[in-house]
Protein backbone atom coordinates (compact mmCIF):
# COMPACT_ATOMS: atom_id res chain seq x y z
CA UNK A 1 0.00 0.00 0.00
CA UNK A 2 1.54 3.29 -1.22
CA UNK A 3 1.36 6.01 1.51
CA UNK A 4 -1.06 8.75 1.02
CA UNK A 5 0.66 11.84 -0.04
CA UNK A 6 -0.40 15.02 -1.01
CA UNK A 7 1.15 14.57 -4.53
CA UNK A 8 -0.96 11.71 -5.06
CA UNK A 9 -4.00 13.72 -3.91
CA UNK A 10 -3.37 16.23 -6.35
CA UNK A 11 -2.63 14.22 -9.21
CA UNK A 12 -5.93 12.18 -8.95
CA UNK A 13 -7.93 16.55 -7.80
CA UNK A 14 -7.12 17.48 -11.43
CA UNK A 15 -10.55 15.47 -12.31
CA UNK A 16 -12.75 15.72 -9.00
CA UNK A 17 -15.91 17.22 -8.89
CA UNK A 18 -15.80 19.25 -5.51
CA UNK A 19 -14.43 16.02 -3.44
CA UNK A 20 -14.82 16.63 0.43
CA UNK A 21 -12.01 17.67 2.95
CA UNK A 22 -10.76 14.40 3.96
CA UNK A 23 -8.61 14.41 7.59
CA UNK A 24 -6.14 11.73 6.26
CA UNK A 25 -4.97 14.83 3.63
CA UNK A 26 -4.50 17.16 6.52
CA UNK A 27 -7.81 18.67 6.32
CA UNK A 28 -10.02 18.92 9.82
CA UNK A 29 -33.62 1.64 -10.27
CA UNK A 30 -36.63 2.24 -9.87
CA UNK A 31 -39.90 0.07 -9.66
CA UNK A 32 -43.21 1.46 -10.85
CA UNK A 33 -45.67 1.96 -8.09
CA UNK A 34 -48.52 0.78 -9.92
CA UNK A 35 -50.88 -2.25 -10.51
CA UNK A 36 -50.49 -4.09 -14.23
CA UNK A 37 -52.60 -1.77 -16.56
CA UNK A 38 -53.42 1.01 -13.90
CA UNK A 39 -52.81 4.34 -13.52
CA UNK A 40 -49.83 5.57 -12.22
CA UNK A 41 -50.02 7.13 -8.36
CA UNK A 42 -48.68 10.61 -8.11
CA UNK A 43 -47.69 12.72 -4.83
CA UNK A 44 -47.95 16.56 -4.53
CA UNK A 45 -46.80 18.21 -1.44
CA UNK A 46 -47.83 21.77 -1.35
CA UNK A 47 -45.86 23.20 1.90
CA UNK A 48 -46.03 26.96 3.28
CA UNK A 49 -44.33 29.15 6.25
CA UNK A 50 -45.70 31.04 9.16
CA UNK A 51 -48.37 28.15 10.13
CA UNK A 52 -51.95 29.00 9.91
CA UNK A 53 -54.91 30.83 12.43
CA UNK A 54 -55.54 28.39 15.23
CA UNK A 55 -58.81 29.58 16.27
CA UNK A 56 -60.19 29.06 12.58
CA UNK A 57 -58.27 26.91 10.46
CA UNK A 58 -58.62 23.55 12.74
CA UNK A 59 -61.63 21.37 12.94
CA UNK A 60 -62.76 20.89 16.29
CA UNK A 61 -60.69 18.23 17.89
CA UNK A 62 -63.82 17.52 19.78
CA UNK A 63 -65.89 16.32 16.78
CA UNK A 64 -63.33 14.25 14.96
CA UNK A 65 -64.42 11.68 12.05
CA UNK A 66 -66.82 12.64 9.02
CA UNK A 67 -69.68 14.80 11.22
CA UNK A 68 -67.20 17.98 12.14
CA UNK A 69 -68.13 21.79 11.34
CA UNK A 70 -65.86 22.95 8.36
CA UNK A 71 -64.04 25.89 10.28
CA UNK A 72 -63.91 29.35 8.66
CA UNK A 73 -60.40 29.00 7.58
CA UNK A 74 -61.30 25.60 5.33
CA UNK A 75 -64.55 27.17 3.98
CA UNK A 76 -63.56 27.98 0.57
CA UNK A 77 -62.86 24.10 0.20
CA UNK A 78 -66.73 22.77 1.15
CA UNK A 79 -67.44 21.34 -2.45
CA UNK A 80 -64.55 18.86 -2.03
CA UNK A 81 -65.04 18.12 1.79
CA UNK A 82 -65.77 14.53 0.62
CA UNK A 83 -62.23 14.40 -0.95
CA UNK A 84 -59.88 15.30 1.66
CA UNK A 85 -58.98 14.87 5.36
CA UNK A 86 -57.65 17.23 7.63
CA UNK A 87 -54.76 14.95 10.25
CA UNK A 88 -54.41 16.94 13.44
CA UNK A 89 -52.35 15.82 16.52
CA UNK A 90 -49.20 15.26 14.63
CA UNK A 91 -45.39 17.00 14.87
CA UNK A 92 -41.28 16.15 14.38
CA UNK A 93 -39.76 14.66 17.69
CA UNK A 94 -36.46 16.79 17.32
CA UNK A 95 -38.37 19.83 15.71
CA UNK A 96 -36.85 22.70 18.39
CA UNK A 97 -36.49 25.54 16.16
CA UNK A 98 -39.71 27.66 14.87
CA UNK A 99 -37.44 29.32 12.60
CA UNK A 100 -35.72 26.45 11.06
CA UNK A 101 -38.51 26.65 8.43
CA UNK A 102 -39.46 23.71 6.23
CA UNK A 103 -36.13 22.28 6.38
CA UNK A 104 -37.32 19.07 8.04
CA UNK A 105 -40.95 18.75 7.20
CA UNK A 106 -40.86 16.32 4.66
CA UNK A 107 -37.54 14.38 6.27
CA UNK A 108 -37.73 14.67 10.07
CA UNK A 109 -34.46 14.20 10.79
CA UNK A 110 -32.48 14.84 13.88
CA UNK A 111 -30.43 17.71 13.02
CA UNK A 112 -27.55 16.42 15.45
CA UNK A 113 -27.74 12.98 14.48
CA UNK A 114 -24.18 13.37 13.50
CA UNK A 115 -21.10 13.55 15.89
CA UNK A 116 -19.57 16.53 15.18
CA UNK A 117 -21.62 18.03 13.12
CA UNK A 118 -24.16 20.97 13.86
CA UNK A 119 -26.67 20.23 10.85
CA UNK A 120 -28.00 16.67 9.79
CA UNK A 121 -30.88 16.26 7.04
CA UNK A 122 -31.98 13.24 5.22
CA UNK A 123 -34.37 12.25 2.37
CA UNK A 124 -37.63 13.59 2.08
CA UNK A 125 -40.78 11.98 1.48
CA UNK A 126 -41.05 12.87 -1.76
CA UNK A 127 -37.52 11.73 -3.04
CA UNK A 128 -38.32 8.40 -1.50
CA UNK A 129 -41.41 8.37 -3.88
CA UNK A 130 -39.26 9.53 -6.99
CA UNK A 131 -36.74 6.68 -6.85
CA UNK A 132 -39.26 4.42 -7.31
CA UNK A 133 -41.82 5.81 -9.28
CA UNK A 134 -39.79 8.57 -11.28
CA UNK A 135 -38.04 6.41 -13.54
CA UNK A 136 -40.18 6.47 -16.29
CA UNK A 137 -40.68 9.77 -16.61
CA UNK A 138 -38.99 12.78 -17.89
CA UNK A 139 -38.35 14.08 -14.70
CA UNK A 140 -37.81 12.10 -11.57
CA UNK A 141 -39.26 14.45 -9.87
CA UNK A 142 -40.39 18.81 -10.33
CA UNK A 143 -39.38 21.03 -7.65
CA UNK A 144 -41.32 24.71 -7.11
CA UNK A 145 -40.89 27.27 -5.07
CA UNK A 146 -40.83 31.25 -4.91
CA UNK A 147 -38.27 33.60 -5.93
CA UNK A 148 -39.44 35.73 -2.66
CA UNK A 149 -36.49 35.36 -0.43
CA UNK A 150 -38.26 32.62 2.03
CA UNK A 151 -37.60 33.79 5.67
CA UNK A 152 -38.35 30.54 7.02
CA UNK A 153 -35.28 28.20 6.64
CA UNK A 154 -35.02 28.43 3.07
CA UNK A 155 -32.94 30.32 0.47
CA UNK A 156 -33.85 31.65 -2.42
CA UNK A 157 -34.46 29.14 -5.80
CA UNK A 158 -34.51 26.19 -2.64
CA UNK A 159 -37.41 23.94 -2.36
CA UNK A 160 -38.79 21.48 0.09
CA UNK A 161 -36.85 18.29 -1.68
CA UNK A 162 -33.67 16.68 0.10
CA UNK A 163 -31.89 14.01 -2.14
CA UNK A 164 -30.17 10.70 -0.22
CA UNK A 165 -27.25 12.17 0.95
CA UNK A 166 -29.72 14.87 2.88
CA UNK A 167 -29.14 17.70 0.76
CA UNK A 168 -31.16 20.58 -0.79
CA UNK A 169 -32.61 19.80 -4.04
CA UNK A 170 -32.85 23.14 -5.82
CA UNK A 171 -36.19 24.39 -7.69
CA UNK A 172 -37.73 26.32 -10.53
CA UNK A 173 -38.74 30.26 -8.78
CA UNK A 174 -40.59 31.14 -11.02
CA UNK A 175 -43.59 30.36 -13.44
CA UNK A 176 -41.36 31.54 -16.13
CA UNK A 177 -38.81 29.34 -15.67
CA UNK A 178 -40.55 26.07 -14.95
CA UNK A 179 -43.04 26.61 -18.00
CA UNK A 180 -39.87 26.77 -19.92
CA UNK A 181 -38.04 23.73 -18.59
CA UNK A 182 -41.35 21.86 -18.96
CA UNK A 183 -42.07 22.76 -22.51
CA UNK A 184 -39.99 24.98 -24.46
CA UNK A 185 -37.87 22.79 -26.99
CA UNK A 186 -33.85 22.93 -26.95
CA UNK A 187 -32.68 24.53 -29.72
CA UNK A 188 -29.01 22.88 -29.41
CA UNK A 189 -28.02 20.48 -31.62
CA UNK A 190 -28.78 16.84 -31.19
CA UNK A 191 -25.17 15.85 -31.40
CA UNK A 192 -23.66 18.95 -29.73
CA UNK A 193 -25.65 17.46 -26.65
CA UNK A 194 -24.88 14.30 -27.18
CA UNK A 195 -21.02 15.18 -27.16
CA UNK A 196 -21.84 17.09 -23.74
CA UNK A 197 -23.18 14.37 -22.43
CA UNK A 198 -20.42 11.50 -23.46
CA UNK A 199 -17.71 14.60 -22.15
CA UNK A 200 -19.75 14.71 -17.95
CA UNK A 201 -19.48 10.38 -18.67
CA UNK A 202 -15.94 11.04 -19.40
CA UNK A 203 -15.27 13.17 -16.46
CA UNK A 204 -17.40 10.83 -14.21
CA UNK A 205 -15.06 7.81 -15.10
CA UNK A 206 -12.04 9.21 -14.42
CA UNK A 207 -13.12 10.77 -11.36
CA UNK A 208 -14.14 7.13 -10.09
CA UNK A 209 -10.76 5.56 -11.60
CA UNK A 210 -8.86 8.71 -9.37
CA UNK A 211 -11.08 7.52 -6.19
CA UNK A 212 -9.97 3.96 -6.20
CA UNK A 213 -6.33 4.96 -6.03
CA UNK A 214 -7.40 7.68 -3.30
CA UNK A 215 -9.04 5.36 -1.10
CA UNK A 216 -6.42 3.45 0.13
CA UNK A 217 -5.21 4.89 3.30
CA UNK A 218 -8.25 7.09 4.07
CA UNK A 219 -9.56 6.42 8.07
CA UNK A 220 -12.93 5.83 8.50
CA UNK A 221 -14.10 9.65 9.08
CA UNK A 222 -12.91 10.04 4.88
CA UNK A 223 -13.99 6.69 4.22
CA UNK A 224 -17.39 7.62 5.08
CA UNK A 225 -17.34 10.97 3.38
CA UNK A 226 -16.23 9.25 0.23
CA UNK A 227 -19.18 6.63 0.06
CA UNK A 228 -21.33 9.94 0.27
CA UNK A 229 -19.04 11.17 -2.47
CA UNK A 230 -19.62 7.88 -4.67
CA UNK A 231 -23.37 8.34 -4.09
CA UNK A 232 -23.35 11.61 -5.20
CA UNK A 233 -21.93 10.46 -8.35
CA UNK A 234 -24.06 7.53 -8.55
CA UNK A 235 -26.99 10.02 -8.94
CA UNK A 236 -25.28 11.95 -11.66
CA UNK A 237 -25.09 9.25 -13.86
CA UNK A 238 -28.72 8.10 -13.27
CA UNK A 239 -29.24 12.38 -14.12
CA UNK A 240 -27.29 11.82 -17.07
CA UNK A 241 -28.69 8.18 -17.71
CA UNK A 242 -32.25 9.86 -17.77
CA UNK A 243 -31.32 13.24 -20.02
CA UNK A 244 -29.90 10.21 -22.81
CA UNK A 245 -33.00 8.69 -22.87
CA UNK A 246 -35.35 11.24 -22.95
CA UNK A 247 -33.04 13.20 -25.50
CA UNK A 248 -34.68 12.06 -28.70
CA UNK A 249 -38.06 12.80 -27.40
CA UNK A 250 -39.65 16.10 -27.96
CA UNK A 251 -41.10 17.61 -24.64
CA UNK A 252 -44.94 18.01 -24.63
CA UNK A 253 -47.20 21.05 -26.12
CA UNK A 254 -47.50 23.40 -23.80
CA UNK A 255 -51.21 23.49 -22.95
CA UNK A 256 -51.21 27.61 -22.91
CA UNK A 257 -48.61 30.46 -23.91
CA UNK A 258 -46.13 30.99 -21.83
CA UNK A 259 -46.50 32.98 -18.12
CA UNK A 260 -45.44 36.84 -17.75
CA UNK A 261 -42.02 37.52 -15.72
CA UNK A 262 -43.73 39.26 -13.02
CA UNK A 263 -45.93 37.24 -11.67
CA UNK A 264 -46.47 37.25 -7.65
CA UNK A 265 -48.51 36.32 -4.89
CA UNK A 266 -52.21 34.86 -5.73
CA UNK A 267 -51.62 34.71 -9.86
CA UNK A 268 -47.98 32.77 -8.86
CA UNK A 269 -49.56 30.45 -7.13
CA UNK A 270 -51.93 30.12 -9.55
CA UNK A 271 -49.83 29.88 -12.58
CA UNK A 272 -47.82 26.88 -10.94
CA UNK A 273 -50.72 25.06 -10.19
CA UNK A 274 -51.98 25.14 -13.49
CA UNK A 275 -48.44 23.85 -14.35
CA UNK A 276 -48.38 21.36 -11.72
CA UNK A 277 -51.77 19.62 -13.16
CA UNK A 278 -50.22 19.82 -16.62
CA UNK A 279 -47.14 18.28 -15.51
CA UNK A 280 -49.17 15.53 -14.00
CA UNK A 281 -51.34 15.26 -17.35
CA UNK A 282 -48.70 14.86 -19.87
CA UNK A 283 -46.64 12.29 -17.60
CA UNK A 284 -43.63 14.84 -17.34
CA UNK A 285 -43.58 13.63 -13.66
CA UNK A 286 -45.53 11.69 -10.71
CA UNK A 287 -43.98 13.80 -7.98
CA UNK A 288 -43.97 17.89 -7.12
CA UNK A 289 -42.90 19.32 -4.34
CA UNK A 290 -43.67 23.38 -3.58
CA UNK A 291 -42.71 25.58 -1.51
CA UNK A 292 -45.45 28.42 -1.41
CA UNK A 293 -44.98 32.29 -1.33
CA UNK A 294 -46.14 33.83 1.83
CA UNK A 295 -45.13 37.05 1.69
CA UNK A 296 -45.84 38.48 -1.39
CA UNK A 297 -49.65 36.00 -1.47
CA UNK A 298 -49.98 38.88 1.59
CA UNK A 299 -48.99 41.50 -0.51
CA UNK A 300 -51.45 40.63 -4.09
CA UNK A 301 -54.19 40.22 -0.68
CA UNK A 302 -54.16 44.42 0.02
CA UNK A 303 -52.74 42.61 3.43
CA UNK A 304 -50.13 45.40 4.81
CA UNK A 305 -48.93 42.92 7.87
CA UNK A 306 -45.44 41.53 7.45
CA UNK A 307 -45.63 37.96 6.97
CA UNK A 308 -43.47 37.36 10.14
CA UNK A 309 -45.52 40.03 12.53
CA UNK A 310 -48.82 37.96 11.51
CA UNK A 311 -47.49 34.63 12.65
CA UNK A 312 -47.41 36.16 16.02
CA UNK A 313 -50.85 37.36 15.99
CA UNK A 314 -53.18 38.77 18.15
CA UNK A 315 -56.85 40.21 18.15
CA UNK A 316 -56.92 43.14 15.58
CA UNK A 317 -54.74 43.63 12.41
CA UNK A 318 -52.64 40.53 12.63
CA UNK A 319 -55.17 37.88 13.44
CA UNK A 320 -57.26 39.39 10.20
CA UNK A 321 -54.84 39.38 8.14
CA UNK A 322 -53.94 35.64 8.71
CA UNK A 323 -57.44 35.11 8.53
CA UNK A 324 -57.42 36.16 4.87
CA UNK A 325 -54.25 34.31 4.37
CA UNK A 326 -56.26 30.82 5.34
CA UNK A 327 -58.80 32.00 2.78
CA UNK A 328 -56.86 32.80 0.13
CA UNK A 329 -54.87 29.93 -0.23
CA UNK A 330 -57.67 27.30 0.65
CA UNK A 331 -59.18 28.84 -2.36
CA UNK A 332 -56.21 28.03 -4.40
CA UNK A 333 -56.24 24.85 -2.89
CA UNK A 334 -59.90 24.40 -4.21
CA UNK A 335 -59.18 25.19 -7.55
CA UNK A 336 -56.20 23.26 -7.69
CA UNK A 337 -58.49 19.95 -6.54
CA UNK A 338 -60.95 20.70 -9.68
CA UNK A 339 -57.90 21.15 -11.91
CA UNK A 340 -57.08 17.79 -10.71
CA UNK A 341 -60.24 16.07 -10.55
CA UNK A 342 -61.08 17.50 -14.17
CA UNK A 343 -58.03 16.48 -15.78
CA UNK A 344 -57.58 12.93 -16.79
CA UNK A 345 -55.05 10.43 -17.31
CA UNK A 346 -54.36 7.95 -20.14
CA UNK A 347 -57.16 5.63 -18.96
CA UNK A 348 -59.50 8.30 -18.51
CA UNK A 349 -60.08 8.84 -14.53
CA UNK A 350 -59.23 11.58 -13.30
CA UNK A 351 -55.83 13.08 -12.15
CA UNK A 352 -57.56 13.23 -8.59
CA UNK A 353 -58.35 9.62 -8.09
CA UNK A 354 -54.76 9.11 -8.41
CA UNK A 355 -53.01 11.69 -6.80
CA UNK A 356 -52.13 12.39 -3.25
CA UNK A 357 -51.91 15.72 -2.49
CA UNK A 358 -50.39 17.31 0.63
CA UNK A 359 -51.07 20.89 2.00
CA UNK A 360 -49.88 21.90 5.00
CA UNK A 361 -46.77 23.46 7.25
CA UNK A 362 -44.02 22.87 9.57
CA UNK A 363 -44.79 25.04 12.45
CA UNK A 364 -48.92 25.59 13.80
CA UNK A 365 -48.43 29.21 14.60
CA UNK A 366 -45.91 31.76 16.15
CA UNK A 367 -43.41 29.46 18.15
CA UNK A 368 -45.67 26.31 18.49
CA UNK A 369 -44.26 23.13 16.42
CA UNK A 370 -46.98 20.94 17.74
CA UNK A 371 -50.51 19.80 16.13
CA UNK A 372 -48.69 20.92 11.98
CA UNK A 373 -51.39 21.96 9.76
CA UNK A 374 -52.04 18.79 7.36
CA UNK A 375 -54.98 18.57 5.13
CA UNK A 376 -54.88 15.42 2.77
CA UNK A 377 -56.78 14.93 -0.60
CA UNK A 378 -57.21 12.72 -3.82
CA UNK A 379 -57.39 9.09 -3.73
CA UNK A 380 -53.84 8.20 -4.39
CA UNK A 381 -52.79 6.42 -1.31
CA UNK A 382 -55.93 5.03 -0.50
CA UNK A 383 -56.50 7.07 2.90
CA UNK A 384 -60.31 7.44 4.10
CA UNK A 385 -60.95 10.89 3.27
CA UNK A 386 -63.52 13.31 4.35
CA UNK A 387 -62.87 13.10 8.30
CA UNK A 388 -61.17 14.71 10.64
CA UNK A 389 -58.20 12.45 11.94
CA UNK A 390 -57.68 13.16 15.56
CA UNK A 391 -54.59 11.49 16.38
CA UNK A 392 -52.43 11.43 19.65
CA UNK A 393 -50.66 14.87 20.71
CA UNK A 394 -47.57 14.35 19.25
CA UNK A 395 -47.51 11.37 16.83
CA UNK A 396 -44.78 11.61 14.81
CA UNK A 397 -45.62 13.58 11.44
CA UNK A 398 -43.49 11.44 9.37
CA UNK A 399 -45.77 8.47 10.26
CA UNK A 400 -48.51 10.29 7.88
CA UNK A 401 -45.67 10.70 5.43
CA UNK A 402 -44.64 7.04 5.81
CA UNK A 403 -48.65 5.54 5.09
CA UNK A 404 -49.06 7.72 2.50
CA UNK A 405 -46.16 6.12 0.58
CA UNK A 406 -46.92 2.77 1.24
CA UNK A 407 -50.67 3.68 0.42
CA UNK A 408 -49.41 4.80 -2.76
CA UNK A 409 -47.18 1.35 -3.23
CA UNK A 410 -43.91 2.90 -2.18
CA UNK A 411 -41.29 0.59 -0.52
CA UNK A 412 -40.29 1.66 2.29
CA UNK A 413 -40.53 0.75 6.00
CA UNK A 414 -39.07 3.92 7.29
CA UNK A 415 -38.64 7.82 6.93
CA UNK A 416 -37.38 10.46 9.39
CA UNK A 417 -38.65 9.52 13.00
CA UNK A 418 -41.45 7.49 11.91
CA UNK A 419 -42.56 4.78 14.03
CA UNK A 420 -44.84 3.18 11.95
CA UNK A 421 -48.14 3.72 9.86
CA UNK A 422 -51.17 5.25 10.52
CA UNK A 423 -54.34 2.82 10.70
CA UNK A 424 -56.21 5.67 11.80
CA UNK A 425 -56.05 7.30 8.44
CA UNK A 426 -56.83 4.68 6.74
CA UNK A 427 -59.81 2.82 8.53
Amino acid sequence: MHPLSRRRFLRSATSLIALPALESLGFRRFARAQPPGGAPKRMVFLGFGFGVTQETWFPDLKTPGENYLLPPGLEPLARHRKRFSVVQGCRHRFSDNPHGGSTFWLTGANPFAEPGQSFHNTISADQVAAQQIGGGTRFASIQLCSAEPAGTGHGQGLSLAWNAQGKPIPGFDTPLKTFHQMFSPDNTPFEQRRALLLQERSLLDTVLEDLKDLQRGLNRSDTNKVSEYLQSIRDIETRLEKEEKWMAVEKPKPPFPAPGETLAGREEVRVMYDLLVAALRVDLTRVVTYRQPISSLLSSLGVKVAAHDMSHYAPGERMEASQIRDKAQSTLLAELLDKLDAAKGGDGSALLDHTTVVFGSNIRTGHYLDNCPTLIAGGGSGIRLGRNVVLPKDTPLCNAWLTLLQGSGIQTERLGDSTGVLPALTA
